[in-house]
């Protein structure tokens, strides 16, 4: 069976943006992305499109949104996936399904979301569709959702407010060297931790710089077959890829901290890689709050449980350490427009692996994961990739 492969990609800046809508963001990404891959949009088999929308917009039937932006392809079979905050991996997966099934040789996969444009008062409420309204509704917010596990955490194994301080200031300083980001401004742990005027409470333990910010943006790959890939300039592979499910209600879960399924994806595309953790160059993961990174810590075991905040304390995740994670300041600094987040992250670790990243280049990565999540660890999905020789 043949493998699936990342041959180009494209990423628009993430933020406010001037498109007045999806699909004018859709536009930026889809042929740069093919033109990328050194392909034409007649070497396109499919596209598969990742926007949430859910009310972000009275535009739906997203599918067929790259077709308009992009006349060359409005022939191109292509599907829409959602799957809450991991609508841009639900999209890719679809893809790489394709290719490796051999229904394919070349797919588009465009994931984008316009979010700046719909009131606080609305986001809110679209944000919060994405957990179990009947069981969580009362939270107020999908931040709320989040402080309430950070209030778990803090009960069972101390306040962690420090180490998720520690977390945003990392991911800023990180994102200030992203030309992509959302945010440029580097933060320090100790303006992190304090509530004030400039970093207001949110929700219980969440501060603002714990709250990844509402953006706009889009983000596209090429997925190919191998025959494909060998012709390219170059390759990034799939060596590893998992998806586990978890209940969507929070309190049916045995251990709400222990995020399981997440931590089942992970180690099912380790399993798949042949790889162990200690393997990895580059973590690009879902830190839509600072408290979910810290789990995610401790989840995928590059901590203890309950001691998360060793892993931010003495460096392991920083960009010099022995796991940099979200060297590209991640959802916290890059911003977290839903349906471009999933592919984001998978061009920024790309781009890594082929050492295209510029400012943000580490000096050394064969190996990358990524981990994106929908909703409260409810839809996993874990990616390996290896740089193609």
């Amino acid at each position: 069976m043949t493998a699936a492969n990342l041959t180009g990609w494209a990423h628009t800046s993430f933020g406010r943006s001037d498109e007045p809508d999806v699909q004018g963001l859709i536009a930026q990404v889809a042929l740069p992305a093919i033109a990328d891959a050194a392909l034409e949009p007649a070497d396109v088999d499919a596209i598969s499109v990742g926007v949430y929308n859910n009310g972000f917009s009275a535009q739906g039937f997203e599918g067929a949104l790259v077709g308009a932006a992009v006349p060359e392809l409005a022939h191109v079979p292509s599907t829409h996936h959602e799957n809450a905050c991991a609508t841009g991996s639900a999209a890719l997966y679809a893809a790489m399904d394709a290719v490796q099934a051999g229904r394919a040789r070349a797919v588009l996969v465009v994931g984008a979301e316009k979010m700046t444009a719909t009131p606080g008062p609305d986001v809110n409420r679209i944000l919060l569709s994405a957990c179990h309204r009947a069981t969580e509704q009362s939270a107020g917010s999908f931040a709320g959702v989040f402080a309430q596990l950070a209030d778990l955490y803090a009960d069972r194994y101390g306040d962690p407010r420090e180490a998720m301080a520690m977390i945003a200031e990392k991911n800023h300083h990180n994102g200030v060297r992203n030309p992509y980001a959302h945010l440029h401004k580097p933060l320090s742990a100790e303006f992190c931790a304090t509530e004030s005027a400039a970093n207001p409470r949110v929700a219980g333990r969440l501060l603002r710089t714990d709250c990844s910010p509402v953006s706009d943006g889009a983000a596209a790959v090429v997925v190919t077959s191998d025959d494909v890939a060998r012709a390219a300039r170059r390759a990034v592979r799939v060596v590893g890829r998992a998806q586990a499910n978890d209940h969507l209600p929070i309190a049916r879960r045995a251990d709400p901290l222990a995020l399981s399924a997440a931590a089942a994806a992970f180690s099912g595309a380790l399993a798949e890689s042949r790889l162990v953790l200690d393997d990895l160059d580059l973590l690009e993961t879902h830190d839509c709050f600072t408290i979910a990174e810290l789990l995610q810590y401790e989840a995928f075991g590059i901590a203890e449980r309950g001691k998360g905040a060793q892993a931010i304390a003495d460096g392991t995740t920083r960009a010099d350490g022995s796991l940099p994670v979200n060297v590209s300041g991640g959802l916290k600094s890059k911003g977290h427009p839903l349906g471009a987040t999933g592919v984001s992250q998978h061009v920024m670790a790309a781009m890594q692996l082929v050492g295209e990243a510029d400012a943000l280049q580490l000096p050394s990565v064969d190996h990358a994961a990524v981990f994106n999540m929908g909703g409260s660890a409810v839809a996993n999905y874990a990616t390996v990739l290896r740089r193609s020789e």
